[in-house]
Formats: structure tokens, sequence, C-alpha cells
């Protein structure tokens, strides 16, 4: 895939926090860049830089949480094979939603199992584990590297927060291999506030499109004490190399099975609310989340009609049935950023509205709160509703400067 970067210097600072005491980062928000100043210099995720953390990883027993993001140079190779030749003494996998190998559909089980390549056991953190105490504290370092979206409802990021309160309570270090965000160029949405909307689709009170990396969350969490009765976390970030908060960024990897190119990830932080109605975003066709649908011919003559694709089987809203609505597959990827206006437009065009909202209290745990859910059925405009997080949003960003790694977009 064909990516652009921004220029920026290294920032080759590996910053490092110990349980119980004060996280301590310097904010590089006084850099900020335009989105017009690109050049060529090749982004370099942490995973491509062995040198910076194979020495930490000598003679210690280690353990992996990764997917099929978590790849190393051009050729995509896996880190599980890159450490093993490199000697390592790697003792097991953890699994997040998806699972490990990400072919496994949203919502079902992750069971434990086995990495058939490499024989490596694999254990998840996407559910219920009983053992994963006794797991975490079988090894000394654990290693976390997996691509996040950049949205609070993608459940990476809670995989992140769980892998934190494992090795705080265990007194164990956690090296993060940091990642771009390919939507790192946006904070917006509504904040989660209130935890009776705490769930695994919205775990922190950040922006709903958050605007940090994996790396910049895990000093956020760590710095604002979010972990269990305010422990801290032996955290080491390894930044990316080349890479600012305004850089354009394709995944080389598919995330997760319903998100297979760059278009669909750009989009995915607006249509992503649909899944708390019964409006198709495209599951289970060749275009998820680059349509968008419902079985009424009131949305227009675009059809599409959502089957059973490989990782798009069970929860395919309009299964099997004509979806008429809105083909967004021409559009420009880079262009797009997080919007209600496809929200606001299916609502309003739905001849029983209150039919709308079938699944409104997971709706409201996508949102973080339940006043946008409230204020659509009102119909208040977009920009009404905006207007109505824009508080908490300001405090968001004030607080999201503390923890950046990297200069920050204009």
């Amino acid at each position: 895939m064909k990516n652009y970067f921004i220029h920026t210097a290294l920032l080759g600072v590996f910053l490092m926090n110990s349980c119980g005491t004060s996280q301590k980062t310097t904010p590089s928000s006084a850099a900020t860049v335009k989105t017009s100043e690109y050049n060529q210099q090749v982004i370099l995720p942490a995973a491509d830089r062995l040198t910076a953390y194979l020495p930490q990883l000598k003679g210690k027993k280690v353990g992996l949480m990764g997917n099929q993001t978590t790849i190393v140079g051009a050729e995509k190779e896996h880190l599980v094979d890159v450490l093993l030749r490199e000697n390592v003494d790697l003792k097991f996998g953890f699994a997040p939603e998806h699972g490990f190998r990400g072919d496994i559909e949203r919502g079902e089980k992750v069971s434990n199992a086995v990495d058939k390549k490499t024989g490596l056991p694999l254990f998840t953190l996407y559910g219920k584990n009983e053992k994963q105490d006794s797991i975490v504290n079988s090894i000394d370092v654990m290693i976390f590297d997996l691509q996040d979206v950049g949205a609070r409802f993608y459940t990476y990021i809670t995989s992140l927060h769980e892998v934190m309160e494992l090795c705080a309570k265990h007194d164990k270090q956690l090296i993060v291999l940091d990642r771009p965000n390919p939507c790192g160029d946006q904070v917006d949405g509504p904040v989660r506030k209130d935890d009776k909307f705490k769930s695994g689709v919205s775990f922190h009170k950040i922006a709903m499109i958050h605007g940090l990396t994996v790396g910049e969350l895990a000093h956020m969490i760590n710095g604002e004490k979010w972990l269990k009765d305010g422990k801290q976390c032996k955290v080491t970030v390894i930044p990316v190399e080349n890479y600012t908060h305004a850089s354009k960024y394709e995944l080389p990897v598919m995330p997760s099975p319903s998100l297979p190119n760059h278009l669909s990830v750009r989009l995915y932080s607006s249509l992503c609310l649909f899944e708390g109605t019964d409006i198709s975003v495209g599951r289970g066709t060749d275009w998820p989340f680059q349509v968008v649908g419902y079985t009424n011919p009131v949305y227009g003559d675009f059809t599409f009609t959502p089957g059973e694709k490989a990782g798009m089987v069970k929860h395919v809203e309009g299964k099997g049935e004509v979806n008429y609505g809105l083909d967004l597959r021409e559009l420009d990827p880079d262009k797009e950023k997080f919007t209600l206006k496809y929200l606001l437009h299916f609502y309003k065009n739905m001849p029983d509205k209150s039919k709308f909202f079938a699944r409104a209290e997971f709706f409201d745990k996508l949102a973080g709160t339940d006043e946008l859910r409230k204020q659509i059925i009102a119909g208040k405009s977009e920009a009404e509703i905006r207007k109505s997080w824009e508080p908490e949003l300001k405090a968001y960003k004030e607080l999201r400067k503390k923890y950046l790694l990297y200069p920050d977009f204009e």
C-alpha cells in the first residue's frame, strides 16, 4: 500500500515509568505540523526497530499480546517468528477480540489454543480467563503490539488496559511497541464521562475519536491513574519513527475482518454507531464500512445484499435482504473525518423512528452517553449536538496534550 508521510524529528527518547510513581512525559504539543507539508520519509513502526527493544528481552521470559497486525518490516513477518529466530524466550501469546490471527468475528468467543505455525501457547484476554494471573506471573516482560484505528469503541485499547492491569498487579514490565494512528489527525465526538456507560466498547474517559497512539494512551492510563486502586504499570513505550499526528498512514494489514482497506478504517468512526441500530454497514458484503443501507426503498436506488463473507457470517444486519442506501466507496479516504451526517440522514428518513434504535443500550455504550441518542430523537442538528459536547471535548484535548509523544496536527 502507498503511504504518505510528513516530516518530523525523530523522537528517540524511550519513556519509562514505574509502579507507584507519577508518569513524566515531555509533551510534543508545542510542535504542530500542517497537513499539507508532506514528503517521503518512511514511517517506521516500533516493531521494526529491533535494536530498540531486543536488548531489553535478553535473558527474560517474555509474553506477547498480538494478532495479525503484529508484523515486522516490508515482508510483513509476524513478530512471533522474528522473536523466536532471535532466540527470545517467548512463552505465550495473548489474543484480543478477533483472535491471534484476526479471523474471529466480532463478539464471538476467542478460545485458548496453540499457534499452528510455531506451537506457541495462545490465551485470550477477550472475555473471562481465570488463568490470566498465573499466565502473566510466569514471565518477566510483556510485549503489547496491536494496531489500533483511533476510535474509543475499537476494543484493542481495552485489551491494552487489561494487560496493564495484569502487569501492574504482578509487577511485570510492559513494553508497548507503538504504531501510527491512521485517524490520528482528528480528536472528536463525545467524551465518556459517566461510568454507567463503561464497557468494552467505551472503556476510557476519552473522546470517541481519541487522537492517540496506543503508546500515548498507555501513558495517559498510567498518568491519570485509571488502573485499579490507582496502581501504575512499569511501561516502556518504543516510539514510531518519522510519525506525526498529521501523517497520512495506510495500514499494511487489515486490523479486523470488517476493516479491509484504508477507506473502511477512515469511515469506521462515523459508521460504527449504526451497530446500535438495524441499519447495515455492509457486513457480509465485499464493502464493509463502505456502504450503508436498510431494507426499505425510502433510502435510495443504490442496493446491496449482505451475505456470508469470511469473517462476517454472524451478527450481520439485513442478511439475505436487499438493502437500500448510500454507496461511499468512491470517497477520498484521507478527506473523511468523523461526522454524524450519515446517522442523522438515516434517522430522518426512517418511516417508523421508534424502531431506529433497535439496540438502544448498546448504542449508548458505543457513544459513551445516552445524550446523543436523545438529541437525535429530539431532532437536533449536527451543529447543535456538537456544541453540547464542546466543553468536555475541550478539556479532553488539554489532557491529551500532556501525553503526546509526537508532533500534533494543526
